[in-house]
C-alpha cells in the first residue's frame, strides 16, 4: 500500500487545493460541498455527545468535517496535554480542553488560516486559558519533541501526501508511552496511478 503521492503529482498544489476548500468551509460551513459537516451529522454517524457540542460556540460545530470520534478511542484525562492535528474550526480541540481541565493543555495545528482563527476565537469565547492554536503543517508540526502525552487527528492524516514522514512528525512529538487517537479514511485496495494523481480526490 502506498504511503505517499505519486511522484509527478503537485504537492503544492495540492495543498493550496486542500487550505483552499477547508477556507470556505471555515467561512460558509453551509455551502455546497460533497463531504457531511456540522453538529447534526456529529452527533447522528460519529456518535459525539449532542450536550457537549450545545455548550461549544456554535460556529466551531458547523464548520466540523471530521470523519469520525477520537474522542470515542479512550476518555482523555485531567492533566494530560494534547495534540490535536489539523483541529480546523475546533471541535475535538475545545472537547479536549475541557477534558484535560486546566492543569493539561490543548493544542490545536491547522494550516488553513481562517480554520485556524476560527478555533482560535471560540476557544476565547469560552475562556479556555489551556488552548493554543498554531498554524502549521502536519509534516512539519510546530511542536517541541517528547512534549505530547495524546495526539488527536480527525480525517486529516489522508490528505497528506507523504504519511510516513506525517507518522514521523507524530511520533518525534509524543512523550514515551504517548498514545494516538487517529479517525481517518483507510482504503482495502491499493488506488491506481490516475486516482492517486487526481487532485479533486484528494481534497475531498
Amino acid at each position: 500500500m502506498a504511503t505517499s503521492c505519486p511522484a509527478g503529482l503537485d504537492t503544492r498544489r495540492l495543498r493550496d487545493e486542500v487550505s483552499f476548500i477547508y477556507r470556505r468551509v471555515a467561512e460558509d460551513p453551509h455551502g455546497d460541498f460533497h463531504f457531511h459537516r456540522g453538529a447534526h451529522y456529529a452527533t447522528e454517524l460519529l456518535g459525539y455527545d449532542a450536550t457537549e457540542l450545545a455548550e461549544l460556540p456554535p460556529e466551531s460545530p458547523a464548520s466540523f468535517a471530521g470523519v469520525a470520534n477520537p474522542h470515542a478511542i479512550a476518555r482523555l484525562q485531567p492533566g494530560e496535554t494534547v495534540l490535536d492535528i489539523g483541529c480546523g474550526a475546533g471541535m475535538d480541540l475545545l472537547l479536549a480542553a475541557r477534558r484535560v481541565g486546566q492543569s493539561g493543555r490543548a493544542i490545536g495545528v491547522d494550516m488553513t488560516p481562517a480554520m485556524a482563527e476560527r478555533a482560535r476565537a471560540s476557544s476565547q469565547a469560552m475562556g479556555l486559558s489551556n488552548v493554543e492554536v498554531r498554524l502549521g503543517d502536519a509534516l512539519e508540526l510546530p511542536v517541541d519533541d517528547e512534549s505530547v502525552d495524546v495526539v488527536i487527528s480527525n480525517g486529516v492524516i489522508n490528505l497528506v501526501p507523504d504519511k510516513e514522514k506525517a507518522y514521523a512528525e507524530i511520533f518525534r512529538v509524543l512523550k514515551p508511552g504517548g498514545r494516538l487517537q487517529l479517525g481517518d479514511i483507510i482504503v482495502a485496495h491499493e488506488l491506481s496511478e490516475a486516482v492517486r494523481n487526481n487532485i479533486d480526490l484528494w481534497t475531498g
